[in-house]
């Protein structure tokens, strides 16, 4: 047996002198030592069988500033290292960066729930659109129902990434996704919920924003269907909101477009501009917009006072009419401008009716149309006669 117990006994010398024996094994080898008193003799017996423990164990003396169970716990931590290829230290730098105190943990609904709520302080302030609100509000309600039981620092970018491609996306819609959920993530990295934007290392598709070309228009001869059309349906209600957007450029977005937040008073007749305020406008920046002689044909037709951009049953109706002709969203918008071009021949002029910069007219709606078919569509004038109204009434 490598290792003996070691034990003490009386032992009589010949010389009769009485002596006390440690005697056993340690690694092999056979130890005897003598002792003139029991008391040595024992603590002798207890050295050695703490070396006969220590060799057996692979327990080593050694001086530490550690409590007793600070030493324990990190002596059972290295046994769980055993067969790792990383050190100690590495595990804990790492456990050091990923890891919150509980008093910092929140789960990833909570959190979503708690940015949902600051983007919509923003929206009621105006300082966020309703398209974007919408768009945050959906991209982290379905965040929050694919991660439903972890915290914000448990997402990782492979799990984004199949998150981002879900439903076979396009390009654009996966970097959409990126974007909502990576200023999610930097808000999080604010409130100290997450150590690090994990969205740095999602990749994302490049110049996917900016291939689209020409814009999609209408010719003249369908705006002037779709006039007539107005004017023969639901007592003309649709002029005045198809007019502007037409032959005005105002965004017909239904909630928070131009169209929806403009008034009867920015419409001038009397100075011949529509005033496009900065709480009106898209990108919160003053413009006018010159009203053409059919436009102001239309409107002194059907004035605004009797008949409101809004009318009563609107939603249905702007949705029988888009049906109808099968128009995309900002088609009367595009139609406008690309008009304009055609006709006045000044990018820069077009750029600040519309609210655009010129190099987005001159990349898509330069030369859509010409001279000939622009005159077309600016002489496309009601069949219903100009009705007076009060103001003019009074005026008489």
């Amino acid at each position: 047996m490598p290792h003996q117990n070691f034990v003490v006994s009386r032992f009589k010398n010949r010389n009769g002198v009485i002596t006390f024996r440690v005697e056993g094994r340690l690694n092999g080898v056979r130890i005897r030592k003598n002792f003139k008193s029991r008391e040595e003799a024992i603590a002798e017996k207890g050295i050695l069988d703490l070396q006969a423990l220590q060799s057996s164990s692979d327990i080593q003396p050694v001086q530490t500033s550690l409590a007793a169970a600070q030493v324990r716990e990190a002596e059972a931590a290295f046994q769980r290292l055993k067969g790792r290829a990383k050190s100690l230290a590495f595990y804990l730098d790492y456990a050091l960066t990923n890891y919150h105190d509980p008093a910092l943990d929140i789960s990833l609904a909570d959190a979503t729930d708690a940015y949902v709520v600051l983007r919509e302080q923003d929206h009621r302030e105006n300082n966020l659109s309703h398209r974007q609100f919408t768009a945050y509000r959906c991209e982290l309600r379905a965040l929050k129902k694919a991660f439903p039981r972890i915290t914000p620092s448990e997402l990782t970018p492979s799990a984004l990434i199949d998150y981002f491609k879900r439903g076979n996306a396009s390009k654009k819609a996966y970097n959409n996704r990126r974007g909502l959920v990576g200023a999610f993530l930097k808000h999080c990295m604010l409130k100290d919920w997450v150590s690090k934007n994990i969205i740095d290392k999602v990749p994302h598709f490049r110049g996917v924003g900016h291939r689209r070309g020409s814009a999609p228009t209408l010719t003249a001869s369908q705006c002037a269907e779709i006039m007539e059309w107005a004017e023969a349906n639901a007592g003309g209600g649709l002029v005045p909101f198809i007019t502007l957007c037409l032959f005005a450029g105002i965004r017909p977005d239904l909630y928070q477009g131009e169209i929806s937040k403009l008034k009867p008073e920015h419409v001038r007749l009397d100075t011949g501009v529509i005033m496009v305020e900065p709480n009106v406008s898209k990108v919160r920046m003053k413009r006018t917009v010159t009203i053409q002689p059919n436009l102001r044909a239309w409107l002194q037709a059907y004035p605004l006072e009797k008949y409101p951009i809004w009318p009563n049953g609107f939603k249905r109706l702007r949705l029988e009419f888009r049906k109808r002709f099968n128009l995309t969203h900002d088609v009367l918008r595009h139609t406008f401008i690309s008009m304009h071009v055609g006709k006045f021949r000044s990018l820069g002029d077009a750029a600040l009716q519309a609210g655009n910069s010129e190099s987005i007219i001159r990349k898509h709606y330069l030369d859509l149309k010409n001279p000939g078919e622009a005159e077309q569509f600016f002489g496309i004038f009601p069949k219903k006669q100009v009705e007076q109204t009060s103001s003019d009434a009074a005026a008489a």
